[in-house]
């Protein structure tokens, strides 16, 4: 059966083309712009295609021009069928890359048997060569006015964009400095109630004030937590994340990101195994703070997604100028074609309507922010993360591996200098 891709955006011309030629044995494809023709095309291979040249987005002309470079397209016929019909329309269609031009509105008893004649190979031609040439230099000029309009249409919608952008990134800034301050007392308040002995009850006996207060610091700390990673991932898009530059030590921020996750949420039954070469990596330059930041959210993600009995490796290796740490698992794994988008923002493996609010319980929810915001750390440091795993099986329990490069540089060097300045 004779494959036709017939490319119109007008539905009334749509139908009538398609029953005319599917009562004459053609299976009949349509397309309703200029991108669709082209995805149908590459798809469909058809044997012959119907142009509408008055089409949105790119227009008939360029349609055709762009198909002549597919493969397999290159010799197929393709027919303007269009209201286009001024003087020296017929032209430019077939300089543009037709074999034919059927003007609208067609002529229902002869519009099969002109398919067909074009199906074994009728072609028409502009004219003399010098024509032929003068309407060539036309379409070339015109497809040139058209990549100028169109790159100007994206550079000022890429201004707008950057303008938004940075609307978008204060507005975050100033809002998470405003909840920042609040929340600073709210909390300092209340580790001064905890600390005093006259508050009743104890911290893991439910009901009591010293347990609700306990409960209620924690749900300050996790608000905290979420608006630093909004703010990092504002600050990080906008290129304006600052670093300090100061020896980092890894072995102790990986003790002290594991100190800190212990006593962020519940306890879970997981057997943390610190390497040798951790211990023995060598003093980096960086920014301690962030580099714990960014730990911390590969470590939790690691704790998150492997069930109670299983364990958390942390090991690291020296490799001429670079430091290599990996955060191995024996977790529930990442689907195979989600592990080039897992450090996307807002990128979440899990069901969301299955969402808990937690770092720490087994397949806890969050904002899809941490890994974001551990690739921005990682990257300003002129360091690389990127993640593997067999793929995604809660039965078998395949794992993960996170894989950190960090630049080793000459952190004492850089701290005497200050210190003698």
């Amino acid at each position: 059966m004779t494959r036709v891709l017939y490319v119109e955006d007008d539905l009334s011309s749509q139908r009538l083309v398609q029953r005319i030629l599917t009562a004459e044995g053609f299976d009949v494809t349509l397309a309703e712009d200029g991108l669709k023709a082209i995805e149908a095309a590459r798809r469909e291979k058809p044997d012959l295609v119907l142009m509408d040249i008055n089409i949105s987005g790119l227009d008939g002309y360029e349609v055709t021009t762009r198909l002549r470079t597919i493969e397999g397209l290159e010799k197929a016929p393709i027919i303007a069928v269009t209201a286009a019909t001024l003087q020296g329309d017929r032209e430019r269609a077939l300089v543009a890359g037709c074999n034919g031009y059927i003007p609208k509105p067609i002529d229902v008893d002869k519009f099969p048997e002109q398919v067909r004649a074009y199906m074994v190979g009728m072609e028409e031609k502009v004219g003399t060569p010098e024509e032929e040439a003068e309407y060539l230099l036309e379409y070339n000029q015109r497809l040139v006015n058209r990549l100028e309009e169109k790159i100007r249409e994206l550079e000022n919608a890429n201004e707008e964009l950057q303008r938004m952008e940075k609307m978008k990134s204060d507005f975050v800034v100033l809002a998470g400095h405003e909840l920042r301050t609040p929340l600073t007392v709210i909390y300092g308040y209340l580790q001064i109630l905890l600390a005093n002995p006259a508050i009743p009850g104890a911290e893991d006996n439910e009901g009591t004030p010293r347990h609700l207060l306990v409960k209620v610091s924690e749900a300050v700390e996790r608000l905290s937590q979420v608006i630093q990673d909004i703010l990092n991932v504002s600050l990080i898009d906008a290129d304006r994340l600052e670093l300090a530059h100061e020896p980092v030590f890894l072995n102790s921020v990986v003790q002290s990101v594991l100190h800190n996750l212990r006593s962020f949420g519940p306890q879970r039954q997981l057997v943390f195994d610190l390497g040798q070469g951790l211990k023995k990596a060598p003093v980096i330059e960086g920014d301690p703070r962030r580099l714990h930041q960014a730990l911390w959210n590969v470590v939790s993600n690691a704790i998150k997604y492997t069930p109670d009995g299983g364990s958390v490796e942390i090991e690291a290796e020296t490799l001429e100028d670079v430091v290599h740490l990996w955060v191995k698992d024996t977790g529930v794994g990442v689907p195979q074609e989600q592990l080039a988008h897992i450090f996307e923002r807002f990128y979440v493996l899990e069901d969301t309507a299955l969402h808990r609010s937690s770092k720490t319980a087994f397949k806890g929810g969050g904002l899809g922010l941490g890994l974001a915001v551990t690739k921005g750390i990682i990257e300003a440091h002129d360091g690389k993360v990127w993640a593997e795993s067999p793929g995604y099986n809660e039965e078998e329990l395949p794992g993960s591996t996170f894989h950190i490069l960090l630049p080793i540089g000459n952190p004492f060097d850089k701290a005497d200098e200050e210190n003698k300045g």
